[in-house]
């Protein structure tokens, strides 16, 4: 298969007057018909809830009430994009077959010929090893046939061009699943920018943090790692601000489990659709339920271009 690479940074972006915590944040470059949303809910428990209804919805965007014109909670295929960090630092510890491990437990809960996947490596360049096929392809072979890594990550560049692809070429239940140790030292584009550009074209962005054996104490991440730093900070901000979700991966048990979560997630959102506002720029969304003691995820707004 020819593999395709793409130099970074690809995504262009123009930026909108300061939003709330004085960060700039970029204009999506497409015209905006309709913003749908994927929607997860869980209870106090944590535990996915699958009996929503439309009425339990309560939808704002730039702190008015919306119509919701379209909800969704069929079963649909979900389509993952692999995106996998091949850095040199992924090259440290096992941390390369920790990350094969993570695609592994993925790949085995797809249901075969009718979900999607792609596999999407990065260094300083994205390279496309296997556009989005029928699961579960060939991924597993391709991912132990990429050469030796290099030294730098363009981590938020990477996230931001699969996010496009992934939405240009995939159904509604869609997610870039991105497999790194969370270093990221040759971006042009900010955490900040990254995020609004995968919010404003919906694709939900899972992070798996990589531990490695070696880069554990006992049952815990070293602290060198600096792992609640990742969770709390931009990282972990990048995936939830794109309703997605930032996990630590601690060896097969933990995969196992982080797999589950995603792929169980993504079969049981609800898809709700609404008209946008026509003026250009950013726009929050809020959305609440009626319901009691559940708490809802999804991307934290929408852009219309100029």
């Amino acid at each position: 298969m020819k593999r395709r690479a793409i130099s970074l940074p690809l995504v262009l972006v123009s930026l909108v007057p300061a939003l709330a915590g004085g960060q700039d944040m970029p204009t999506f470059s497409a015209a905006t018909e309709r913003v749908t949303l994927s929607v997860t809910v869980r209870n106090s428990r944590g535990r996915l809830v699958p009996d929503m209804t439309e009425d339990e919805f309560m939808l704002f965007a730039d702190g008015r009430r919306r119509a919701i014109t379209n909800f969704q909670h069929d079963s649909t295929p979900i389509s993952l994009g692999f995106l996998v960090d091949f850095s040199g630092t992924m090259d440290v510890g096992s941390r390369r077959a920790a990350a094969r491990e993570n695609v592994q437990h993925m790949l085995d809960l797809l249901q075969p010929g009718v979900d999607r996947a792609g596999l999407f490596v990065f260094d300083r360049e994205l390279r496309v090893i296997q556009p989005l096929a029928p699961a579960p392809g060939d991924i597993l072979a391709q991912l132990d046939s990429v050469e030796r890594p290099f030294g730098v990550t363009s981590l938020f560049d990477a996230i931001a061009e699969t996010g496009r692809r992934l939405a240009e070429a995939s159904g509604p239940r869609r997610a870039v699943v991105a497999l790194t140790d969370g270093a990221d030292n040759a971006s042009a584009l900010s955490p900040e920018e990254v995020s609004g550009i995968a919010s404003s074209i919906d694709v939900p962005v899972y992070i798996v943090i990589v531990v490695s054996p070696f880069d554990r104490d006992g049952r815990r991440p070293h602290q060198s790692l600096n792992i609640d730093q990742l969770i709390s900070g931009q990282l972990g901000n990048l995936a939830r601000w794109t309703g997605g979700e930032i996990f630590v991966s601690l060896g097969a048990e933990q995969a196992a489990r982080t797999a589950r979560e995603i792929v169980g997630e993504l079969r049981q959102q609800y898809l709700i659709a609404f008209e946008p506002d026509p003026a250009p720029g950013w726009h929050p969304i809020e959305l609440r339920t009626t319901r009691r003691n559940v708490s809802v995820r999804t991307r934290s707004g929408y852009y219309v271009r100029d």
